[in-house]
């Protein structure tokens, strides 16, 4: 191996399964702690503990990126042509090429200005590290920054600290730390320095390792750095996400098979309008160039990107007042589409705080929002045989399964705060995981000494020889014994972690505090159950997303019991339903073929690895849905960047779930996610209506056009379908995109991957709307040249070619009207593809009446402001021209709704 590699790589063995002597030999260390000059040495050989920093595109790169598109790339060539091409006259397109490249510039900075809110995932993992670790170098402990471990180093961990690299433990004193972000399980991990011997064991499972920002909650450690930089987990999480391929969203898939088709149909009907034109009619090659270029203008949306990107950004700001950040844009709509929320058990789905649920004692099981007497013996035991620390402002801080029964405490009135100072703790012997108890003691007025015993319920039944039944204190007898231990079962079942409480009086405090004496002959008080509590809100989001046909499943680093238990609470599966219910080791087993084949079985996914999460999120992908994951740990990152919309935690989430998502929830509810797929469906339903807007009246300028070339009749200028396509398409169709949701919104199936902008009778709409929209232009023109206002009668002193070139400038202008004036009624019709204009309201929308005024001045004010008709090349028109114009747009209107009701009455709605 090369000197470059041997620099690069690091130790990855299992260290779990080796002995403390084994693993200090291997690293070549001592509990003493490697020399400066050898940890100077290693860090020259293995790097910085820090994260590596993923490639950035330079804003140029993505500036160039946005002109990838088919549309745009046709749209270029266009401008190209109509600036050095001369037409017919010998004068060159400057207007239509400004105008074009125009467009095409807005959009390509609209995509910039979303393309810069650039991944933050890996910067974010590498702020994660924490700035200082305590180690021992040279015999001696300092403080050296995190960045400066190296495999080897020997590193000190007490409560509170944040674990500074991967390292295998050889000292633990009642250590626990909590790995949430890591493996997703709420309870802190209770470590120890034995020797694991089985082959593959899980993060959560590696009871002798700790891992970097993981943090330590109680005891004290000591633990060899085996792992650093990249190579710890948190390392390979973060070139997951480097490597991650980014998915491609519905509307992306979308818009790229609009445009190819939209390309396709452009080009073919271009070629044939130009071989017909030169051809068969004999037209100059340059003219039907120019008026091929026409076409391609006419029939590409070159507005619908834009438009798009705006109704998406509307749909941001009504999302973000109801606490869904969007962080890509795209991802409204995906989350229209979706089939599957895959959610994180963990802060997401639960709050991420272990609460008390119920509590046994008298031979009874009480709720925890039951009344409990404030002297209740088991209350009193929980609260002092307990080390949570209490800050000033009455925080609490240490184990969470500690600070939930003080919390409890405070809950029911018994503040141990001002009890303790009572009956002060003189001694105590700490919690350890071989006999499952924690004692303290404390002295009392009367001068005798109560020892609170807390812990495991069966190591402390058989340590107790009486117990308190209603305020007596009566002989343990096998029956009582007997019916404890099945409140305890019972509250197992329900996933609920379950701890014993019991006491004695003793008349003074031994010299040597040993479990034997201390920890015997006592009376059983009572049996609390506690457990991370799913949220208040989930359960009834759960239900509103089944009933709008998208199924939520929960991915868990958690015990399967506990998974089970809350996903049955949750209503994600019927309660008991075990077959529901994979495990990350009997995912092991499957294939990847496998999982994809069985994948719709499980609604519960247990005990599993980040890596396992982007399987099952890859699996239900290839079943062709869509999925949205949700999280907020480390542990998430890559499945939420492989999801089709990863949706990350905005209060309890970590930096790196943030960066990896799509969307946040400001408010962590889970129940916001149903919101916003509501909000998602409205957008999608809305682009639809916009599209809808800007086909039809494209069509019907390309029928017009092409059917012109046909009959070698003469009738729009590239400059007026730009002008159409930009002023009197653009305001109603974003307007369009601010329409309020249909009643009936969640009550449909998700539409899935395959559907597209034209379903739901999008695609039959658009082409009869936009024939009727062409018949109507050529009709006006037609009759424009039929009946012209200028006869030879009141226009004596024109030739007749002069007379032709007037009558010809007015048709031009009428037809250029009609099709301005159509649309803009037209955009009335598309409010409801089906359902009638009077039924959906026609000036509901505000902002599209605003739209539709500001469309048809800008419309007009081309045609009646002297100079501007000059530019567009039009003229100004009669009362009798206006009438035929204004009559025959809004024809459309009684049409489209004579069409929508013989739809209706044949129940195609």
């Amino acid at each position: 191996m090369s000197e470059e590699n041997a620099k690069k790589e690091q130790l990855t063995q299992a260290f779990y399964a080796q002995t403390e002597e084994a693993v200090f030999t291997e690293l070549d260390t001592s509990v003493n702690g490697l020399s400066d000059a050898e940890a100077k040495s290693r860090l020259s050989q293995y790097g910085a503990n820090e994260l590596e920093e993923g490639k950035k595109k330079s804003m140029l790169q993505k500036f160039l990126e946005q002109f990838k598109d088919l549309m745009i790339l046709v749209l270029l060539v266009a401008a190209a042509i109509s600036a050095m091409v001369p037409n017919a006259e010998g004068h060159r397109e400057w207007v239509d090429a400004v105008i074009i490249l125009a467009v095409v510039i807005i959009n390509a900075v609209m995509g910039v200005v979303q393309e810069a809110k650039a991944e933050q995932a890996i910067e974010a993992l590498r702020e994660m590290s924490t700035p200082n670790a305590n180690v021992l170098r040279n015999g001696h402990s300092v403080t050296i920054s995190s960045d400066e471990l190296v495999p080897g180093d020997i590193v000190l961990l007490e409560a509170g600290d944040v674990v500074p690299a991967d390292m295998r433990l050889f000292e633990a004193s009642s250590l626990k730390i909590e790995e949430a972000a890591l493996t997703g399980e709420s309870v802190p991990v209770e470590k120890e320095v034995t020797v694991l011997e089985a082959g593959d064991i899980g993060i959560g499972d590696r009871i002798n390792m700790a891992y970097s920002n993981s943090n330590v909650t109680y005891g004290r450690g000591k633990g060899i750095v085996v792992n650093t930089g990249m190579n710890t987990e948190v390392g390979k999480i973060a070139g997951m996400l480097a490597s991650a391929d980014e998915t491609e969203t519905p509307l992306k898939r979308n818009l790229n098979q609009l445009g190819k088709f939209l390309t396709i149909a452009i080009l073919a009907i271009a070629v044939i309008m130009f071989f017909v034109g030169t051809v068969l009619n004999g037209r100059d090659w340059v003219e039907m160039l120019l008026t091929s270029i026409s076409l391609a203008v006419a029939a590409i949306p070159e507005g619908l990107p834009a438009i798009v990107t705006i109704i998406l950004a509307l749909g941001t700001q009504v999302m973000a007042k109801r606490n869904s950040m969007i962080r890509k844009l795209p991802a409204v709509e995906t989350l229209g589409a979706t089939d599957i929320i895959a959610s994180d058990k963990t802060g997401t789905l639960t709050l991420n705080q272990m609460t008390v649920e119920k509590l046994y004692f008298d031979n009874h099981q009480y709720a925890a929002s039951d009344d409990i007497p404030v002297d209740n013996m088991a209350l009193k035991i929980m609260n002092y045989a307990n080390d949570t620390r209490i800050g000033q402002e009455g925080n609490l801080m240490g184990d969470p399964t500690e600070t939930a029964l003080i919390q409890f405490g405070r809950d029911k009135g018994f503040d141990v705060q001002k009890e303790v100072p009572n009956e002060p703790r003189v001694a105590d012997l700490p919690f350890d995981s071989d006999r499952k108890l924690m004692s303290t003691v404390h002295q009392l007025a009367d001068g005798r000494f109560l020892v609170a015993v807390k812990g495991a319920p069966d190591v402390l039944l058989n340590r107790t020889n009486e117990a308190l039944l209603e305020g007596k204190v009566v002989p343990m007898t096998k029956d009582e014994k007997d019916n404890i231990l099945a409140n305890n079962t019972d509250m197992a079942k329900q996933a609920l972690r379950v701890l014993g409480m019991a006491y004695k009086y003793i008349d003074a405090v031994p010299e040597t505090l040993e479990s034997e004496d201390l920890e015997n002959n006592l009376i059983f008080a009572g049996l609390v159950g506690m457990i991370d509590p799913e949220r208040a809100e989930a359960a009834g989001a759960v239900k509103v997303a089944k009933e709008a046909g998208i199924r939520p499943i929960m991915i868990t680093g958690d015990h399967r019991d506990t998974a089970e238990a809350i996903a049955g609470r949750l209503g994600i599966i019927k309660p008991g339903d075990d077959d529901a219910v994979l495990t990350g080791a009997e995912l092991n087993q499957m294939s990847d073929a496998d999982l994809a084949k069985n994948i719709t079985k499980y609604s519960v996914y247990a005990r599993v690895s980040p890596e396992h999460k982007v399987r099952i999120v890859k699996a239900w992908q290839q079943e062709g849905k869509v999925v949205a994951m949700t999280g907020d740990g480390v542990n998430d990152a890559p499945s939420l960047k492989q999801a089709d919309i990863g949706v990350g935690m905005g209060i309890t989430g970590t930096e790196v779930s943030k960066g990896a998502s799509d969307m946040v929830l400001a408010d962590d509810n889970f129940a916001t996610i149903v919101v916003a797929v509501e909000e998602g469906r409205k957008v999608f339903s809305n682009i639809q209506k916009a599209i809808q807007y800007l086909m039809a009246a494209n069509l019907g300028e390309v029928l017009t056009l092409f059917i012109a070339t046909l009959l070698a009749w003469d009738t729009l200028l590239p400059i007026h379908l730009l002008w159409i396509n930009l002023v009197t398409d653009t305001f109603p169709a974003i307007a369009l995109g601010m329409e309020p949701a249909e009643k009936d919104l969640m009550a449909h199936k998700p539409r899935g991957k395959n559907s597209n902008f034209f379903s739901g009778g999008v695609m039959s709409s658009i082409i009869y709307q936009g024939i009727l929209e062409a018949a109507a232009v050529l009709f006006v023109y037609w009759s424009a040249l039929k009946w012209p206002a200028h006869t030879a009668m009141n226009v004596q002193d024109l030739s007749a070619s002069g007379l032709y070139d007037l009558q010809h400038a007015d048709a031009l202008t009428m037809a250029f009207a009609t099709l301005g004036l159509m649309q803009l009624f037209h955009a009335f019709n598309v409010k409801s593809v089906h359902q009638s204009l009077f039924k959906v309201g026609a000036f509901r929308n505000k902002a599209f009446n605003w739209a539709i005024l500001l469309s048809f001045v800008l419309m007009m004010g081309i045609i009646v402001i002297p100079g501007l008709n000059d530019i567009f090349k039009v003229t100004h028109l009669d009362w009798y021209q206006w009438g035929i114009v204004v009559g025959t747009s809004f024809a459309i209107i009684p049409v489209v709704e004579i069409v929508k009701a013989i739809q209706r009455a044949m129940g195609k709605e």
